[in-house]
């Protein structure tokens, strides 16, 4: 693709290759966790939350952002491929942050899939703790 066809800029697949999966597990955690507090509330009786749905819901989410995630990164290693990461910057930067993000979303993904197929299937019942 030209640069003037170009919808991303390197800086942003860069980043979003670095911090994208990161991001997505954290929200994942956070949101997983709000979903199971207003399940065992006072609250579920009207709203009727279904965790199951939920953290289906996230899971999904939460591997399509990765699987983006990863693609900028790939794409940014594909376009510094002639550069080694202790050239001068940004494009030295860009390639070690890209190796760095390529091996971390892996290690985010396999995180996502893992804590959401444990939240669906460990459904635990409401009681004080």
């Amino acid at each position: 693709m030209t640069a003037a066809g170009r919808r991303f800029t390197p800086e942003f697949l860069q980043w979003f290759g670095l911090f994208g999966a990161a991001l997505t597990w954290s929200a994942q955690l956070v949101l997983g966790f709000g979903v199971s507090v207003a399940r065992c509330g006072a609250a579920n009786a009207v709203l009727g939350v279904d965790l199951r749905a939920w953290q289906w819901s996230l899971l999904g989410i939460g591997v399509a952002l990765v699987l983006l995630a990863e693609a900028a990164a790939l794409e940014t290693l594909w376009e510094t491929r002639a550069v080694h990461y202790d050239d001068a910057a940004p494009d030295g930067r860009r390639h070690f942050f890209a190796v760095a993000a390529v091996l971390g979303n892996l290690l985010f993904l396999v995180a996502i899939v893992l804590g959401g197929v444990a939240a669906i299937i460990h459904e635990p019942p409401c009681q004080a703790a």
